[in-house]
């Protein structure tokens, strides 16, 4: 069984990727990576990565979500994240990406902010 399952979902111009499992290095990491390319190459560039069942992260995970930041901002889109766990979120502040990504606990406010920046 892969250690990462990714399941998309779509709230008009908003792709919600439902990420279930670890984000470590491996199979895991390249999951995340080739979701994260499907959906820029097709023009999904809104983004919401639900971490609620991420059970852990690793330095890898991280790396990952570093580079899909890159190619979802250069083509103009936005990359947030949504329910972080415990073990999650703790590893982005150690790594001080909260300050990078928007971090969201509610799924209509983080769909909703999109409309925000639009605007912004």
């Amino acid at each position: 069984m892969a250690s990462l399952i990714t399941n998309g979902r779509e709230a008009g111009s908003i792709t919600i990727v439902d990420l279930r499992g670890s984000i470590d290095l491996g199979e895991a990491s390249l999951t995340l990576r080739r979701a994260i390319r499907n959906l820029v190459e097709s023009g999904r560039t809104k983004i919401i990565l639900n971490l609620c069942e991420v059970n852990s992260m690793d330095s890898a995970g991280v790396g990952e979500l570093v580079g899909a930041y890159m190619p979802v901002k250069s083509r103009g889109g936005e990359l947030k994240l949504l329910k972080p766990t415990k073990k999650v979120l703790g590893m982005l502040q150690i790594t001080q990406l909260e300050r990078v990504f928007e971090v969201y606990t509610d799924e209509q406010i983080a769909i909703r902010s999109f409309s925000e920046t639009v605007h912004a």
